[in-house]
């Protein structure tokens, strides 16, 4: 077994505390490849912020535990080369059953999440407290993060038609049942580019189309069952309109992308929500810096003349996030 102390990494104990009582939240970034790691880590140690590598079970797949695990203790001395050590939290992103929970712990992650969204209340306490009391008695303390409610789209493994809002009368119960760390809650965020159906939003003069605000109403009664608890927002990335329009125009297409409004993102992370995750914008962010790359020097076939500007674009991104949206810069 190793044990994440091993690796440099921190659960998220800590970091969330600060978070809840400094009103930021902390970036959650997905990542599957070594790329996408130097920059969310070039990005956090440029704003100074704390981080969370967040590993998809799909992920987990693709690039092997023994690799992840490895990329993880880079992440930590790549950062301290680069001139901070900013906290770093290795996350296993919607993990599906106990024993992928399990593995990831034995495995050197400091968090890991289980998805016991889509069962009956009853059964996703059970299997939330079942992987609680593993990790929690773990040679170092690993943080777990438990679901309520169900957020529709699709996301590597995970999918669901619709959504369906989490019960603020159900939070407290579920707490108390499972001993979970931190709590992720459906309030209208959605997995994926395409995170509302267009018949669900209205489209401006430029037919772009603008959503449907978030139901902060539920995230205030959450926080009213459970004051000064840490709250997750999953599905939160705001799919940026220009990425969109430079994959279109570069072959793609991606008909009716929308995401969460970057405003709607600031005033959930100054609430109880001290973690907000973010995947599909660094997909878009990648696709449009490579497709742009690729139409504009065709003759190119090295992976570092490509993949060295879409990591540029990423690094900006992010660093974009954590200062303009999540707050979290300078909090490392």
């Amino acid at each position: 077994m190793t044990s994440y102390k091993e690796l440099g990494l921190v659960n998220t104990k800590d970091m969330f505390a600060k978070a809840v009582k400094g009103g930021y939240a902390i970036p959650a970034y997905n990542f599957n490849n070594m790329e996408q790691l130097q920059a969310i880590i070039q990005a956090c140690v440029e704003t100074r912020s704390p981080v969370i590598l967040q590993v998809s079970a799909g992920a987990r797949k693709y690039a092997n535990k023994n690799l992840l695990r490895n990329m993880a203790r880079g992440a930590v001395e790549y950062a301290h080369e680069l001139g901070a050590d900013i906290p770093i939290v290795l996350h296993l992103d919607h993990g599906d059953s106990y024993e992928l929970c399990v593995d990831c712990i034995e495995n050197g992650f400091s968090s890991v999440m289980i998805d016991g969204s889509h069962l009956p209340f009853d059964e996703n306490a059970a299997l939330t407290k079942r992987v609680c009391d593993y990790a929690h008695k773990a040679k170092d303390y690993v943080t777990v993060e438990g679901e309520l409610g169900v957020l529709a789209g699709v996301e590597d493994d995970v999918s669901a038609e619709e959504s369906h809002y989490t019960k603020p009368e159900e939070v407290q119960e579920f707490v108390k049942r499972t001993g979970v760390d931190s709590l992720a809650i459906s309030i209208g965020t959605s997995h994926g580019r395409q995170k509302f159906k267009p018949s669900q939003c209205t489209r401006n003069a430029d037919g772009i189309l603008i959503p449907p605000p978030l139901a902060f109403d539920v995230l205030e009664e959450v926080e009213k069952k459970l004051p000064g608890f840490p709250i997750v927002l999953h599905g939160s990335s705001s799919v940026p309109i220009e990425y969109v329009k430079q994959i279109e125009k570069y072959g793609g297409k991606l008909t009716d992308s929308v995401g969460i409004p970057e405003d709607q993102l600031r005033r959930a992370a100054k609430s109880a929500v001290c973690k907000i995750n973010i995947d599909s914008d660094g997909r878009l962010a990648m696709t449009a810096a490579i497709r742009k790359t690729l139409a504009e020097h065709p003759d190119e076939f090295d992976p570092r003349k490509y993949l060295g500007p879409a990591r540029d674009e990423l690094k900006k991104l992010y660093s974009h996030k954590n200062k303009e949206v999540l707050g979290s810069a300078g909090r490392a």
